[in-house]
């Protein structure tokens, strides 16, 4: 059975049992602030669980796209070491929202492993909560007795809460479950140890394949469990660890999920999987992380620097490094394996191939630029091992090279064992540690339960039409960070304040109680389906009735941003190409940032057009036309933008100015004319593959052409009034020039002077010809000097210093003969006799350079040289 069957039979399966199959929801979290990325199958349906959204079916069904490589849920740095872990995996799943519960959730499961796929019963273990003193539970007897029905009680096994009881997070909807397990052992290793014994021991061939959740209970903020008000069931199966049983094989890198791609590596490498256990890891590794990178950046995560970015990145840089350091690779080859991906999973997941392209070419440069950093990060190494003075390399320098460089730890510790060296992993652990405490106070939230003042089944918007209403508050929560301390997130029964999404900034304003009391929204942000103001204090009276106002101005001046960003967009399609996709925005006050797929930097000619092509829209005077709960299909065939990345639901807004029709739930300008202007600030690269406008609009154009005319008058008025500004400064330029000119002129002259009386100062020093000496040149007049003098006298070792504009200058120039032939390093003195002169540097091991702030450090260094030679 191939894999792609496996996946239609389960999701028509419970197509038959009335389920709706729903498509997977985005691997990347857009709007959700608890989560990075989708890391279960439930996560898309969290507002249901939590009674905020109603579902259009309360059954459903789906695979989904799950990443688990952060947060509590990190499989990472088990991946490729064992075969069952992956960073990137599909979910099967079916949902139950208040219908069905125990029974039938156990009976269909067993139904379809056994009778659909046929799995052989012998074979499969079941467990159950065994119940938990601490919150007061007993045994999940239910459950025991309906699988009591089924298989024989040997089978059945009494789980601990770590494995038996599954909670969203620190609060909120939990409850008990019950584990399906796999023993796909031989006969002969069976009858030897008995399966049950094996059940949540880590043995690659006794596996979980399937978790069935009963939610039934609320976990509250000091700890205790209240009963949900209606029951759920939240199930889901490996697909990968499925298709290994059903496939008759002893790993899922040995399915069909992972050969094609295997097979690739091997090609590309011309190493063999199976060979040793080092390749095999690494082809492992690289197999899974591939589809992890590919997948996020199709849905519009590319790797950075910060946030899901950085986590990206880091998946893809491990890929690298295990190529580069067991399978031999020091050219880009990963992005060639995108092309068998999406050959594969194409048909399940279509974005891989509308996305190929940009999924190629984000991986190619990602891999030019790690292959960059490793080679100079071998390089610092050697540096580190040459200026240690024992065996031991100190971890927090290891730690630097981690941190700063991103070298990887395993690879420093691989490259120093093969040298006679070893690594203070302790020093360095307790560096990491450092450094995790520090970022995990910054981003730690406490938060209290919500104190529940009114039901309201579900929120009305309405800040399309009004920015102000009279509202109620439904529920409020104290919540406490380290970045923003206390605030408290606020629940009305309806709203004008748009919801942070889409891009778009959430709205700021004020609460105005019937006293006349005021409270400052500071932001609000959309979490699972419920609109949350922040405020940081909480009304004296939460009972009452309160006016609730929209910052008027601040809308005003998101909205002709987020209006110009749509036409941003079409004008990038026409003067560019209709190949040119959406992929990011940000919707601020004062500005608008949007990213695009495009192959090269715009010339001033197209930039030119594009900002023409918008203001002509401007000026046209295009009215909104705007179009709510318009089916999703209808919307596609008028030719509605969708961007990739993004879920949309059955019925969708659709947002039209002129020939600019984009799905958008975002606020806009009733007119085109209320934008007033665009203007293009910058423009440069993101990625390979994509570009980066950043623009604005409205009052900060204005503001921007009254700078600029401020400082025309303020240039004229240092010209004495040139009647033609741009004339007088080019003049100005030429004559700049030609007094450099004549500078540098001087200052050879002087140096070549200076040369042979320095040459006269030289003493012989441990077999060196030595001078330390401060003077009176620039660094360019330094070098010069020091090169030329180099290119004279053999055995050199010159140190000068000099003092420039308040600031210190050390550089150091080693014969080379000399650094091979006494182990010196130019960068390595500069850098340490830098501390005397309150700055740093580095270069070369024969020329390097340090700047500090200190000249008064000056003379100790000088004085300090010496000591190298001796």
């Amino acid at each position: 059975m191939t894999s792609q069957e496996v996946r239609n039979q389960f999701l028509n399966f419970f197509k038959e049992k009335n389920h709706k199959i729903v498509p997977s929801a985005p691997m990347v979290m857009k709007d959700d602030p608890t989560l990075m990325f989708t890391n279960a199958g439930m996560n898309q349906f969290k507002e249901y669980f939590l009674g905020n959204s109603i579902p259009k079916s309360k059954r459903l069904t789906d695979t989904q796209k799950c990443l688990r490589v952060s947060g509590k849920h990190n499989d990472l740095e088990e991946v490729g070491k064992d075969t069952y872990h992956h960073t990137m995996f599909e979910m099967l799943g079916n949902w139950s929202i208040g219908d069905y519960f125990k029974k039938e959730a156990i009976g269909w499961a067993w139904e379809l492993l056994t009778e659909v796929y046929k799995i052989d019963e012998d074979s499969l273990y079941v467990s159950v909560f065994e119940g938990s003193e601490d919150d007061g539970l007993p045994l999940d007897q239910e459950a025991y007795d309906l699988w009591k029905a089924i298989v024989p009680e040997d089978r059945i096994i009494k789980g601990n809460k770590k494995d038996n009881f599954w909670e969203m997070g620190d609060q909120g909807p939990c409850g008990p479950c019950s584990e399906i397990h796999v023993d796909i052992r031989s006969k002969e290793e069976k009858a030897k140890v008995d399966g049950a014994s094996l059940v949540n021991q880590d043995h690659p061939q006794v596996v979980e394949i399937w978790n069935l959740v009963f939610m039934q209970f609320n976990r509250k903020a000091n700890g205790s469990l209240e009963p949900l008000p209606e029951k759920h069931i939240d199930t889901g199966m490996g697909f990968e660890r499925l298709c290994m049983v059903l496939q008759n094989k002893q790993s899922n890198y040995d399915t069909d999920v992972f050969t094609p791609l295997i097979r690739e590596v091997e090609i590309i490498t011309g190493k063999k999987y199976g060979a040793n256990e080092e390749t095999d890891i690494a082809i492992r590794v690289i197999a899974d992380h591939v589809r992890a990178v590919a997948f996020s950046i199709a849905d519009g995560q590319l790797p950075s620097n910060t946030g899901a970015g950085y986590v990206i990145r880091r998946i893809l840089r491990r890929a690298i490094r295990y190529g580069f350091t067991f399978l031999d690779t020091n050219k880009p080859f990963i992005h060639r394996l995108v092309r068998v991906l999406s050959e594969q999973m194409g048909k399940a997941f279509p974005e891989l191939k509308e996305q190929y392209q940009l999924i190629e070419n984000v991986i190619k440069e990602e891999e030019s630029s790690f292959l960059s950093t490793l080679e100079q990060g071998l390089v610092l190494l050697d540096s580190v091992i040459k200026s240690s003075k024992d065996k031991t390399i100190a971890g927090d320098k290891a730690f630097e090279l981690y941190d700063t460089f991103g070298f990887p730890i395993d690879l420093t510790a691989l490259i120093l064992e093969e040298k006679g060296y070893q690594l203070d992993t302790e020093g360095f652990e307790k560096a990491l540690k450092a450094q995790k405490d520090r970022s995990r106070a910054a981003s730690e939230v406490s938060k209290d339960d919500w104190n529940i003042l009114m039901t309201d089944a579900e929120q009305e918007f309405i800040g399309y039409d009004s920015l102000e209403a009279d509202v109620k508050l439904v529920k409020y929560r104290k919540v406490t960070s380290k970045k923003e301390g206390d605030q408290y997130q606020l629940v009305f029964n309806l709203t004008p304040f748009y919801a942070e999404g889409g891009g778009q900034v959430g709205d700021k304003g004020y609460l105005e109680a019937s006293n006349g009391d005021v409270t400052y929204i500071v932001d609000t942000k959309r979490e699972n389906n419920e609109i949350v103001h922040f405020a940081k204090s909480l009304p004296k009276e939460v009972s009452g009735s309160f006016k609730a106002v929209v910052d008027q101005k601040q809308r005003r001046r998101t909205e002709c941003n987020h209006t110009a960003t749509h036409l941003l967009h079409q004008a990038l399609r026409e003067v560019l190409g209709t190949h040119v996709e959406q992929k990011g925005s940000a919707v601020h006050s004062k500005y608008l940032r949007f990213d695009f797929s495009h192959f090269s930097k715009l010339t001033t000619e197209e930039l030119r057009e594009v900002e023409n092509f918008v203001n002509a829209r401007i000026d046209g005077h295009l009215p909104l036309e705007e179009s709510r709960n318009v089916p999703m299909k209808e919307a596609m065939e008028q030719g509605a933008m969708a961007l990739f990345g993004e879920k949309y639901g059955d019925t969708v807004r659709t947002i039209r100015f002129g020939q600019s029709i984009e799905l958008c739930g975002g606020t806009h300008v009733k007119n085109t004319a209320d934008i007033w202007h665009f203007k293009i600030v910058s423009e440069g690269a993101v990625a390979a593959g994509i570009r980066r406008i950043e623009a604005i609009t409205s009052d900060a154009v204005k503001e921007f052409y009254f700078n600029n005319n401020r400082m025309l008058f303020e240039i004229k008025d240092l010209l004495k009034n040139s009647q033609d500004p741009v004339k007088s400064v080019a003049g100005l330029q030429e004559e700049n020039m030609a007094l450099k000119k004549q500078v540098e002129q001087l200052l050879k002259d002087k140096a070549k002077g200076l040369k042979n009386e320095l040459i006269a100062e030289l003493e012989d020093l441990g077999g060196a010809k030595f001078l330390a000496k401060k003077v009176d040149l620039d660094a360019g007049g330094i070098k010069d000097l020091a090169f030329e003098m180099g290119g004279q006298v053999d055995n050199l070792f010159l140190f000068l210093a000099s003092e420039k504009d308040g600031k210190a200058i050390l550089s150091c120039y080693i014969s080379k003969d000399l650094v091979a032939e006494k182990d010196l390093n130019a960068g390595t003195i500069v850098r340490e006799l830098g501390k005397y002169i309150q700055g740093g540097g580095g270069g070369q091991p024969f020329f390097a350079t340090a700047g500090g702030k200190n000249p008064d450090g000056i003379p100790e260094a000088l004085d300090r040289v010496k000591a190298y030679l001796s």
